[in-house]
């Protein structure tokens, strides 16, 4: 007997056949999809002849990982404030002929100040300390450092003391004669072709307090800030500069300010402050490049030989400071009030060369009719037709 299924003509071939042609083509196309992919992801067969630019452009290479990123570079100075600040002009570059021949004449003292600001906000408090100044020195020669002032506006604002005899001018320093032969001259260079960071802190600002240290480096003096009231004469003054901050038991200063300062003509700190700042320059923090670098400074050199100047204690220069100057431009309201500033007045007018008005932090308030900086003010002015309130 045979067995079933293979007594019908054909028997197992016909099924052979049959389970062929349902399955092959659906195997081979599935070993086929298998093999494409295998090629593909391993770059394998007919690929692993072809030259390696062929096979990177086939199959590119990954972008690498983001690295950490940088700190943003420090901005490049704006070239108009270069422009407006630091481009020789005519006049800058007389500047060395034109002070020489301004301080020919016979001065009881040199006075600088700076101004960076521009002209019209040079008003009345400014003119104020110029007042207190030639009532205190009437013979000395007020040089003022400025661009802005040094001009139809500025020749306006100073005429009235022209006027009366006294010897004042205003005008543009050039940079580089003042810094020639100080350790800030290559700093210069390298601001001009925008190799500093300017910071965040005005330029003009930092530019006062590096011109104030050059000026009397070169020419010797006093230097004033444009809102100090100046009580009495400086005479006995020399390299002299003011604590702001002392302790009171043992005298020790802790900060000193470069608001007020005098120093002879090349006298060796002057040297060593525009050392720091060419050294230290930082445009971001205020007052590294004033205040808190004379007083690093003066810290360590106050005992070497050679530095010899004098730190006066904070009554010199700054009898308030700045977080206590609010109630010294009000009318006293008590009685109470009243005998407590006439306390601090008295004190002030006995033992104080100049009182600091502290303008950035006092500039809004009103100077009112009665207050101690009112009757300072009416004590120490010499243009009698202008207003203190």
């Amino acid at each position: 007997m045979k067995p079933p299924g293979l007594s019908r003509g054909g028997g197992w071939g016909r099924e052979i056949k049959f389970l062929v042609s349902v399955f092959f083509p659906t195997s081979l196309l599935a070993f086929i999809l298998v093999l494409i992919a295998a090629c593909n992801g391993l770059l394998c067969l007919s690929t692993e002849a072809r030259p390696r630019s062929a096979l990177l452009q086939q199959h590119p290479k990954p972008a690498p990982m983001a690295a950490k990123e940088e700190p943003l570079r420090p901005p490049r100075l704006r070239k108009a404030a270069l422009r407006r600040l630091l481009r020789p002009s005519e006049r800058s570059r007389s500047f060395a002929a034109r002070a020489r021949e301004f301080f020919n004449w016979p001065c009881e003292r040199r006075f600088f100040m700076t101004w960076i600001s521009k002209p019209d906000s040079f008003a009345e408090r400014e003119l104020i300390t110029m007042e207190s100044l030639f009532r205190s020195h009437p013979s000395a020669c007020l040089l003022v450092l400025s661009a802005a002032m040094d001009g139809p506006r500025g020749e306006a604002l100073l005429r009235p003391f022209e006027s009366k005899g006294f010897r004042v001018a205003a005008m543009s320093p050039d940079y580089r004669f003042l810094l020639r032969d100080t350790p800030a001259a290559l700093w210069l260079d390298r601001l001009l072709r925008g190799k500093v960071n300017p910071g965040e802190v005005p330029l003009g600002q930092n530019l006062s307090n590096l011109l104030r240290l050059a000026v009397l480096y070169k020419f010797g003096g006093a230097y004033l800030d444009a809102d100090v009231v100046v009580l009495r004469s400086f005479s006995p003054l020399r390299n002299a500069i003011g604590a702001q901050a002392a302790d009171l038991a043992t005298g020790n200063w802790s900060r000193l300010n470069n608001a007020v300062m005098i120093f002879d003509e090349g006298h060796p700190l002057l040297f060593k402050f525009i050392q720091e700042f060419a050294l230290t320059f930082d445009g971001s923090k205020w007052g590294h490049n004033g205040p808190y670098l004379v007083s690093r400074v003066s810290a360590r050199l106050r005992d070497r030989p050679g530095f010899n100047f004098t730190v006066l204690p904070p009554a010199a220069f700054y009898p308030v400071d700045w977080s206590r100057i609010g109630p010294l431009f009000r009318d006293p309201s008590s009685a109470e009030e009243w005998r407590r500033l006439a306390a601090k007045l008295a004190a002030i007018r006995r033992g104080s060369f100049a009182i600091h008005l502290w303008n950035r932090h006092s500039r809004s308030m009103p100077i009112e009719r009665g207050s101690v900086i009112a009757q300072l003010i009416a004590d120490h002015r010499v243009l009698f037709n202008r207003s203190s309130s």
